[in-house]
């Protein structure tokens, strides 16, 4: 049998996927979350699996466990969710990387963070290359998230220059997929569900705003191929460098869902980037990764998905 294999944040969206990838490669999966923004459905059809442990508790407290490996996810991703309680969305980030880094050190165990393209903020850098600083804003709403997330990565690099730590570290572009949760906020999940319902559509500005949206299934074999070589340490952008405007977004969404819907405009949030776009040129020459999923086949899947949250 193949390793222990640690997951912070593994019955939320990203995680529950990563946790069926291991699971269907043979791992021994230790999943963690205090169900915050998780769910046990998302990990239901797993319980029973004899290489599969639940453990329901908060990263920023410590664990003690026998693992040889550690994937970082846990942290509400969200607006919604890491606004809700920006101190815990800190608490989660700095002192969750600083307890997971203890345990990697103990046992000598390899630990991916994932880090998010949040940490550029609102760039003036476009696309965005893994050089890039960043011009975030430390004292905005957004910050706790944003700069949470930046820390852990400081942190990350710390332990690894004086403890030697074995350390990954991946920035995650706009994912979407199966899983999401219906109420995070985030515009993938509120168009289906709004389309779904027959409700309006609600843009922020001007709908001209671009995103680039990367399918979960081709994500979650980015960060196993991140975790599973030698090579890199990182920072390296996972995400699909193909971008849209949201309003392109809503539109497709209609036309797959068949809606009546209309776009409603509302006021663009504070810090919102007007333009989010991976440089993946990192990730094809180190892991020989770039996405597969079109946006409109990753879009279908979601859908039938949410039909089933919607009326199950």
């Amino acid at each position: 049998m193949m390793p222990a294999t640690l997951i912070t944040g593994g019955a939320g969206f990203l995680g529950s996927h990563l946790c069926d990838r291991l699971i269907a490669d043979g791992q021994e999966v230790l999943c963690v979350d205090n169900f915050y923004t998780g769910s046990k459905d998302n990990i239901r059809h797993l319980l029973g699996h004899k290489r599969f442990e639940l453990i329901r508790h908060d990263v920023w407290l410590p664990l003690y466990v026998e693992v040889n490996r550690i994937y970082n996810l846990a942290c509400p991703a969200s607006p919604v969710h890491y606004q809700n309680d920006p101190i815990a969305t800190t608490k989660t980030s700095v002192l969750g990387a600083i307890n997971m880094l203890g345990l990697a050190k103990r046992r000598k165990a390899r630990i991916l963070q994932a880090s998010t393209s949040e940490v550029y903020g609102d760039p003036e850098m476009h696309p965005q290359q893994e050089s890039y600083w960043g011009n975030v804003n430390p004292i905005g709403r957004r910050a706790c998230y944003d700069e949470g997330k930046r820390c852990a990565e400081t942190l990350f690099f710390d332990y690894h220059r004086q403890a030697q730590v074995d350390i990954r570290v991946i920035r995650i572009f706009n994912t979407y997929g199966p899983r999401m949760h219906p109420n995070d906020g985030r515009v993938v999940s509120n168009f289906i569900m709004q389309a779904l319902q027959g409700k309006p559509i609600t843009l922020y500005g001007d709908g001209q705003q671009t995103r680039s949206f990367c399918y979960v299934d081709d994500l979650i074999a980015g960060m196993v191929g991140m975790m599973n070589q030698d090579v890199a340490i990182g920072p390296i952008n996972l995400g699909n460098p193909n971008e849209f405007t949201i309003r392109e977004l809503a539109e497709t969404v209609l036309r797959l869902t068949n809606s009546k819907s209309e776009l409603v405009f509302c006021p663009l949030p504070q810090d919102d980037p007007t333009q989010r776009q991976p440089d993946i040129s990192l990730a094809k020459s180190t892991l020989g990764w770039e996405p597969k999923v079109e946006l409109e086949d990753g879009l279908k899947e979601t859908i039938a998905y949410f039909r089933k949250v919607v009326s199950p």
